[in-house]
């Protein structure tokens, strides 16, 4: 502080220059720590640790290796697809370009679908004991590290984050629990920080299913890569996100404005909620939309939750009232009741998908909260199979599951 701005605070004496400078020093250190994420990065990461342990894994192998169900008709529907094959080409791309809706359509289903089929062959591996699932896997991993290099048109972020969400739960399981070895694994990570880590990181001020899925991919790459910095930054980017994608009546009398994007008036929010005045418990920034988006939503909170817990730092109590409440609300609709004018005007466009069987293990089976119409559509729904886009063999994974 020079003599004249002190010569413009008559009450600032000398003597007490130290304490003015002591207190400065401590504003710029609260304002540092608002504005770096909080630590949420375990010191060290857990492996396999995307979406699914390996206890959660040996618990469900044990399943199926004793005919239980719901698991072993949930493997064999698994082992049915054409994902799970061992005659599987992959089909890689230097350059996949997806315009909105996927048109164009240039590699983006057989991207999606190649990470699915790694992940699902990585999946048949571990509880079969099979090495030709493991290899088979690999060879899908190599296939695109080895000429993948851009995304391209205006759905790269969403193609990007759909694909990086499953390949890191195929690379966990295969790197961790397989030791026939992987010659390209480091290729494939370079890959992963390489193409697709820049296309999801920064998030996105579109529909609320957008960055959630982003930071889903961010928070698995992280954990494949052990990157603490990417995933503080993500999860303190998700943590934001999913406040504001799922209402709760403690959010007050609307909902919270999103983190980004400018939405910052009550009628922008209105716009930006697709129309909706009257905000209830487990309402989605997506519910006016349609189902099916609001429930790549809650499928994203789900597995980042999932993923959380298992590095050690679990968002469950965080999320779970928006949690619940969600899964519960669009339960109710896509089980059949009437919509009700004041929701979307009384109409609605269902189509939730195999998305509930995640967050309802978490908060049923494991905190013991009780959610009637989420275990009617759950249990109805078994086994749950894939969407053909990050969702996959949710029943199979954690149905009961108490790991």
């Amino acid at each position: 502080m020079s003599a004249q701005e002190r010569s413009s605070h008559p009450s600032l004496s000398v003597r007490s220059l130290p304490m003015a400078r002591s207190l400065c020093a401590l504003l710029v250190l609260l304002s540092t720590l608002v504005a770096t994420p909080a630590q949420a990065a375990p010191a060290v990461f857990a492996h396999p640790g995307v979406m699914v342990s390996r206890a959660q894994l040996d618990f469900v192998k044990g399943r199926v290796a004793a005919n239980a169900q719901p698991w072993k008709a949930a493997f064999d529907q698994m082992a049915a697809s054409p994902f799970a094959s061992l005659t599987r080409n992959p089909t890689p791309r230097a350059v996949v370009e997806c315009g909105s809706y996927s048109n164009p359509n240039i590699g983006c289903t057989d991207e999606r679908q190649d990470a699915l089929a790694a992940y699902t062959l990585a999946l048949r591996w571990y509880i079969t004991g099979d090495a030709r699932y493991a290899t088979k896997a690999i060879s899908i991993m190599d296939a695109w590290s080895a000429v993948l290099r851009d995304h391209t048109n205006s759905n790269a972020p969403l193609q990007s984050a759909w694909a990086a969400s499953t390949w890191p739960r195929a690379a966990e399981i295969i790197r961790y629990t397989y030791t026939g070895g992987w010659p390209n694994m480091q290729r494939f990570a370079t890959m992963l920080r390489n193409v697709y880590l820049p296309e999801v990181v920064n998030g996105s001020s579109s529909n609320g299913n957008w960055e959630l899925s982003m930071m889903e991919a961010a928070i698995g790459i992280a954990v494949f890569l052990e990157d603490k910095a990417v995933y503080d930054r993500a999860v303190a980017r998700f943590r934001a996100r999913a406040a504001a994608f799922l209402y709760v009546a403690a959010d007050g009398p609307q909902p919270k404005y999103p983190p980004v994007g400018g939405v910052d008036t009550y009628g922008e929010l209105v716009n930006f909620w697709h129309g909706q005045t009257t905000f209830v418990d487990g309402l989605s920034q997506e519910t006016c939309r349609d189902f099916t988006h609001t429930g790549y939503g809650i499928s994203a909170i789900s597995h980042v939750a999932e993923t959380s817990r298992i590095q050690g730092q679990d968002l469950y109590p965080e999320l779970a009232d928006r949690l619940r409440h969600a899964l519960g609300l669009h339960s109710k609709y896509q089980l059949g009741t009437a919509a009700p004018a004041w929701l979307c005007g009384g109409s609605l466009h269902l189509g939730l998908g195999p998305v509930t069987e995640v967050g309802f293990n978490a908060l049923n089976t494991r905190m013991g909260i009780g959610m009637t119409n989420t275990q009617t559509l759950t249990e109805r729904q078994r086994p749950a199979g894939t969407n053909y886009l990050f969702v996959a063999w949710e029943t199979l994974t954690h149905a009961k599951n108490p790991n």
